[in-house]
């Protein structure tokens, strides 16, 4: 099996690499890459997102045909696919972080500012928080509710549907951390900085 990470100048992606081989193993092919036709040939993709919702959308802008071929893969071809962080905000129609900015639209829904009550939440949201799993999911495979997780944004994704909405969690408001739409997976938090529970939910998405 084939599992590419997108690599598109989004920031600093080795841990997500390195949580990555480390669940492999040699049972796995990890590959971290922008080439279009690595990609299409991928079994899953995954899709880190680091920095402004702004900035990674013109992070794959830059790279010519590569929103295309993502298309492809998420939208044609419904092969797995994993937003990290940006990764999964990216799925929006639209963020409102810096400007106004379209997102992939594989999601209906907007990413728009966690309100910190006047200053009363810290921004951005950093450090450890609990999840609520709301929707049975194979991605949750033996992942007891309430579990922690690593979290860093200021920004929150609202779908327009809310069936697709597998974990939120509470900061000042429930957030929503977690998004299941057929072959399309996000989380908000960073598994790849999530201790061994974040191992095995990458594990189960490589097993899906």
């Amino acid at each position: 099996m084939n599992v590419t990470i997108v690599d598109y100048n989004s920031g600093n992606i080795s841990s997500v690499i390195n949580s990555f081989k480390e669940v492999a193993k040699d049972k796995v092919n990890i590959e971290v890459t922008s080439n279009l036709e690595t990609i299409r040939s991928s079994d899953k993709v995954v899709l880190p997102g680091q920095g402004s919702f702004k900035s990674c959308i013109d992070g794959l802008n830059s790279i010519d045909g590569l929103i295309d071929i993502l298309n492809e893969f998420a939208l044609e071809s419904k092969k797995p696919i994993l937003g990290i962080c940006v990764g999964l905000q990216m799925f929006a129609d639209i963020g409102y972080e810096e400007i106004e900015t379209k997102g992939l639209r594989w999601i209906p829904g907007k990413v728009s500012k966690i309100d910190n009550k006047g200053g009363k939440f810290k921004l951005p949201h950093i450090g450890w928080n609990e999840i609520n799993i709301v929707k049975e999911s194979k991605f949750f495979k033996d992942i007891k509710n309430r579990s922690h997780m690593y979290f860093v944004h200021s920004y929150k994704f609202t779908p327009d549907d809310k069936s697709v909405i597998t974990a939120t969690t509470d900061y000042s408001s429930n957030i929503v951390c977690a998004v299941e739409k057929e072959n399309i997976f996000g989380t908000q938090f960073h598994p790849e900085k999530s201790d061994k529970i974040g191992l095995k939910i990458i594990d189960n998405f490589i097993n899906l």
